[in-house]
């Protein structure tokens, strides 16, 4: 039996968070908001949000705006402390498809000790720099881990078990921006850890606001990548011994 939680990273999207909070509230759910440092407008709504619902919503606040990646460690380090067992990951602009938690929920509970990671099903308003790059970013992922099994290494929406991915953030120095995504997944494949990719329909963005920044958030993955790689030289003893085990 799991005990689940929503985790929410929030920076700076007062206009979206009311109804991407209100849609999640119906599945009845804890939903454990994270306030990555935002400004006064946002910081004083999360405020107001959480305590009209007290019952269902706990708000946790980073004294600054230290990233997204920062905000979901956050997060799942509360969660943990809470007691749930896994932690589903979702984005606070509403561009992720609430319908399909219980989906998620049911890969989790068959698959307990998964990542389970949602595939994007683009709707026609997608950024197509960001589209393109993506792309860029599936060929490091699968050189990097030496297999095809992440589907897509940066969609936000996804289910974490708790004490598993924990443990990994207790020993690995990951990153606190945008790169998290990605590092996390590709850290979990090197420590062996199974992934469920789920596809699911995802929608640019509900309040016009996006925090990725084209030039500056593109040359962080790209480091990333580069990191990562020399990281996969370390391990390639390993990773091809462990594909030749289960080959």
């Amino acid at each position: 039996m799991i005990k689940p939680c929503i985790v929410i990273p929030v920076y700076d999207h007062e206009n979206a968070i009311g109804t991407t909070l209100r849609s999640l509230l119906r599945f009845c759910i804890p939903i454990l908001l994270i306030d990555d440092g935002s400004h006064a407008p946002c910081r004083d709504y999360l405020k107001e949000l959480s305590k009209k619902y007290a019952d269902d919503v706990t708000l946790f606040r980073l004294p600054t705006n230290q990233g997204k990646g920062a905000a979901v460690k956050e997060g799942i380090e509360q969660a943990q402390a809470l007691g749930y067992t896994h932690a589903i990951q979702i984005d606070a602009d509403g561009q992720h498809n609430e319908e399909d938690i219980p989906l998620f929920f049911e890969a989790a509970a068959h698959n307990p000790r998964a990542v389970i990671t949602g595939v994007p099903r683009f709707t026609e308003n997608v950024p197509k720099v960001r589209l393109y790059s993506r792309y860029l970013t599936h060929i490091w992922v699968w050189i990097n881990t030496l297999s095809f099994a992440i589907k897509d290494a940066m969609c936000g929406f996804r289910v974490y078990p708790v004490e598993q991915v924990s443990a990994l953030l207790s020993e690995e120095k990951l990153g606190n921006r945008m790169e998290f995504d990605i590092e996390i997944l590709v850290y979990w494949v090197w420590r062996k850890g199974p992934i469920r990719n789920i596809k699911t329909t995802v929608n640019y963005p509900t309040d016009g606001v996006s925090h990725f920044d084209t030039v500056k958030d593109n040359l962080l993955i790209s480091t990333t990548h580069a990191r990562l790689f020399f990281g996969m030289c370390r391990r390639l003893p390993t990773l091809i011994q462990g594909k030749t085990a289960r080959g």
